[in-house]
């Protein structure tokens, strides 16, 4: 049996504990808990929201963090414009990136999520209109979700990860935790 920790992280806050490389002070995990022997399982940008997994069996960590296991990852995704058919279709079906072709994904429109108000707020244009996607991946690129988005004309605009495997945000609020007891495996 393994032990983890379902998290909640808050915009502008760092994945890690530490903060070693900033000259200005950043918000880290520490502010938020006290875990010591425990590592995430896969990051999230300083800049995205939601659910990060940490867990202090580095077996566990793999399976839930290294791509070739396939755990799909749920992001629910603001962006500027409006997706049509045509960009969900090339989101589903891959995308070119700088480093090369992304995995078919899994996008689909969204209604507009009941969630927690972010601070600061998203830039707001009344010329330019936002939506709501849910996308899912089972790869983890850097910023790969803000790239993709972008390769189809759909700025990021804000980042939330709702669900890595069968682990879900469920009604964490933001700087929640909770644990749970798995069997070991992803």
């Amino acid at each position: 049996m393994a032990s983890i920790i379902l998290f909640n992280k808050p915009f502008r806050v760092l994945s890690q504990f530490t903060d070693s490389e900033s000259r200005t002070p950043r918000s880290t995990l520490a502010d938020f808990m006290s875990a010591p022997d425990y590592r995430v399982a896969g990051r999230l940008d300083f800049d995205s929201e939601g659910l990060i997994i940490l867990t202090r069996d580095g077996q566990l960590q793999q399976q839930i963090a290294n791509p070739k296991f396939k755990l799909w990852k749920t992001y629910w995704v603001q962006v500027e414009g409006e997706p049509t058919d045509e960009t969900l279709e090339l989101l589903c079906n891959g995308v070119q990136l700088k480093d090369g072709m992304t995995r078919p994904a899994r996008a689909r429109r969204l209604d507009p999520p009941s969630i927690w108000p972010r601070q600061p707020p998203i830039r707001y244009r009344a010329n330019i209109p936002d939506y709501w996607l849910e996308l899912s991946l089972r790869e983890g690129r850097n910023r790969q979700v803000r790239r993709m988005t972008a390769a189809v004309g759909l700025p990021t605009l804000r980042l939330i990860r709702v669900s890595v495997g069968r682990w879900q945000l469920a009604a964490l609020q933001p700087g929640q935790y909770r644990t749970e007891t798995v069997a070991g495996r992803a």
